[in-house]
């Protein structure tokens, strides 16, 4: 066949234009052709526009689309043309809007922005993007994002988890914000005003009072299958070792040696390697596993991860124990509170400051701080083991069997 030859498009002759290379330009419908590439296959196609501005679109390749769903397609932007459209353009248009969906612009953030910035909360970002975003907006165009959008993702959050909703909110503000810098079409949804709460209202100083304290651990005691159940334990070691939140999920039987658990700097917050001694009441709350992770679902394969599920089922089970017991509700907590919480009663219990602070594992300012590399797990085990008693105390109130009376004259009997 070779050169160019106007016929019309068919299984035969596209079996000669195999045979003999070349390209048909259909007789039919104008503009639409059928070639034989280098490589010997046969590519369909559609142009159009003058000599000077000719534009193409490529319909496919024989064996991806038929000579017949090529024709259907070459006739659509046949009849786009007619109608003084622009179907290589409406196609570009499609083609970047497909490439712009909120799914994408996250992806996008998390592999470039989040690794770029080394931020530590990355776990924490794409776990609410899964859990909150992605499922409701997921697959919308970031072009047709408006705020409505936003605040549904934001009342469905806040209904349980009013912390949550700011959270989320900050995350999805911070990876749009990104893509505008990145995007001059795209003009961010998110306004100000949009949180749900002000800062006050989650000022990092809640401290757990007894009573809140003994709610939780009973609510934990009675929670059945509700969560995991790794989870109450999980909870009890949060305050037990003043652990953070993630770096206590992350627990694995190979950071263990000696009596002491050992979180590596690569996932501590201080970049140093923080030594928790395993003191006995501590061990006794840890499910036995041979290897991987301690606080699993699966037998040690992956970390407990399913933090907002478990904590508002906590939640309503603590809501539920004092609406029994006709008290009033308990006042919004977080699970960074345990920590908060661990270090005051520490102090309540007599361990020093200094100790107090190497419990927390934060970096002691100044030149003592530089040059004392001592370890000090003694006296961690120590004041450890002073807050599973004061915890234990609170639990467990053992009753005061001397009475004031007693009390006064034995203090009075007693030498100076």
């Amino acid at each position: 066949m070779g050169g160019e030859v106007r016929k019309e498009i068919t299984v035969k002759s596209i079996a000669g234009l195999e045979r003999e290379g070349g390209r048909i330009t259909d007789n039919k419908i104008a503009g639409f052709v059928a070639r034989r590439l280098p490589s010997g296959r046969i590519q369909f196609g559609y142009q159009y526009g003058s000599c000077q501005a000719r534009r193409w679109i490529n319909i496919g390749l024989l064996g991806e689309v038929t000579p017949a769903e090529a024709r259907r397609r070459a006739e659509k932007y046949a009849g786009q043309v007619a109608d003084h459209r622009d179907p290589a353009a409406e196609f570009k248009t499609k083609t970047a809007r497909s490439e712009n969906t909120v799914n994408a612009i996250l992806d996008k953030f998390l592999e470039i922005y989040v690794p770029q910035k080394k931020l530590r909360s990355a776990a924490a970002i794409a776990g609410a993007f899964a859990r909150y975003v992605r499922p409701a907006i997921g697959g919308k165009v970031i072009y047709d994002l408006d705020r409505a959008d936003i605040t549904k993702i934001l009342d469905k959050i806040a209904a349980e988890h009013p912390r949550m909703a700011d959270v989320t909110l900050a995350y999805l503000r911070k990876a749009f914000n990104w893509q505008q810098t990145r995007d001059g079409k795209f003009k961010t949804p998110i306004v100000i005003g949009m949180a749900r709460t002000s800062i006050k209202d989650y000022a990092r100083d809640r401290i757990l009072a007894a009573d809140e304290l003994a709610d939780i651990f009973g609510a934990l005691d009675e929670l059945g299958t509700e969560v995991p159940a790794c989870y109450p334990a999980f909870i009890k070691t949060l305050l037990l070792t003043a652990g953070r939140r993630t770096e206590v999920a992350l627990m694995h039987t190979g950071e263990f040696e000696n009596g002491c658990w050992t979180i590596p700097k690569a996932r501590y917050k201080t970049k140093i390697d923080h030594v928790v001694p395993l003191i006995p009441p501590i061990r006794q709350l840890l499910p036995e596993r041979q290897d991987g992770f301690i606080f699993s679902s699966d037998g040690g394969k992956t970390a407990f991860s399913g933090f907002s599920k478990a904590k508002a089922a906590l939640d309503r089970k603590v809501a539920e124990i004092r609406k029994r017991e006709k008290r009033k509700a308990m006042p919004e907590w977080r699970l960074h509170d345990l920590r908060r919480t661990a270090r005051t009663l520490m102090a309540a219990a007599g361990v020093p400051d200094n100790i107090g602070e190497r419990v927390l594992g934060h970096v002691i300012a100044g030149v003592h701080g530089v040059y004392n590399r001592f370890a000090y797990r003694d006296e961690k085990a120590a004041a450890l083991t002073k807050l599973a008693a004061h915890v234990d105390g609170i639990m467990h109130p053992r009753p005061n069997v001397v009475r004031m009376g007693k009390r006064a004259k034995r203090a009075a009997s007693s030498p100076a």
